[in-house]
């Protein structure tokens, strides 16, 4: 008696980068969270930090979900690693931050599967799939810019005298109008740095959000699916299989017409042979007549 064998969530290389680049991002910000960095900072990162854990269990339930048998990535493909270190903190429970290196097994175990790719596989897949790699990085670089953005301008400004983001509600809400392109004025960095950093955010909203618009009207413009292309292929060769039907019908119609017109071209022949016999008698008449004979009267 055989028994079936394990099978594990398989996901695309755009979602893997994806889960990759967070995994990343998200060390960096237990990273910080160590150095010292103002109280406001580090509420901001615990922010961030627990986003990346909502996304985090979101892919540990996904994976979980589709693994047959579930134990087969809770405890073969050590998923039970990826669950502790996508417990969140929520700013109330500091030791589970311990559990952050929890998440170097995700880290090892993506790095691997994409290790396993050639070159060539992995550009034809971008070729292939490049919808969802361009929304993929959409997200991240969005993520990416407004997170970096607004832990810098909060800790350039916190301690500026005349400077209006105080707290990490404030870096994250102008992060949020500033990376839209909206801009309402309520919040703006007074800093040299601080407006270095504003003008990068402005810059990149700029392209985030016409990449964003780029999406959302491909998604909208439906594009030809394999099964269309299919059935237009299909209707081709019947309309082929019609016409040469018709054409074959057509020529049996009209064997009629094509008879007539043979008979009119024997007729037409027959006259011009007749018209050529009286041209050669006149000929003859007029050779064997002596000559200063007029024309009888």
């Amino acid at each position: 008696m055989t028994t079936n064998a394990p099978r594990l969530r398989e996901h695309g290389n755009a979602y893997n980068i994806f889960i990759l680049v967070l995994t990343l991002f998200s060390l960096a910000v237990m990273v910080l969270l160590v150095l010292p960095l103002p109280k406001e900072v580090d509420d901001l990162l615990l922010v961030y930090d627990n986003v990346a854990c909502l996304i985090f269990l979101a892919d540990f339930a996904d994976n979980l979900a589709g693994a047959r048998p579930r134990r087969a990535y809770l405890i073969g493909a050590r998923g039970w690693l990826d669950l502790l270190g996508s417990i969140p903190s929520l700013g109330l429970f500091q030791l589970t931050a311990l559990f952050r290196l929890a998440r170097l097994s995700r880290l090892t175990r993506i790095r691997r599967l994409l290790r396993g790719k050639s070159r060539k596989a992995l550009i034809r897949d971008v070729v292939e799939n490049r919808s969802q790699y361009a929304t993929f990085i959409t997200i991240l670089s969005a993520g990416l810019v407004l997170s970096v953005a607004s832990v810098l301008v909060l800790e350039f400004e916190v301690h500026a005298p005349d400077g209006n983001i105080k707290s990490g509600g404030d870096a994250l809400w102008w992060g949020l109008v500033t990376i839209t392109t909206v801009g309402y004025g309520d919040f703006f960095p007074v800093t040299p740095l601080g407006r270095a950093t504003g003008f990068f955010v402005m810059i990149a909203g700029v392209g985030i959000i016409g990449a964003l618009a780029s999406i959302l009207a491909s998604l909208l413009v439906s594009s030809p699916s394999a099964d269309t292309s299919e059935d237009v292929e299909d209707a081709s060769r019947t309309a082929a299989i019609v016409r040469a039907g018709a054409g074959a019908v057509g020529n049996i119609g009209d064997a009629p017409a094509a008879a007539a017109e043979a008979s009119s071209t024997a007729a037409l022949h027959a006259k011009l042979d007749a018209l050529l016999e009286d041209v050669a008698r006149i000929r003859s008449e007029i050779a064997v007549r002596p000559p200063g004979s007029g024309s009888p009267g």
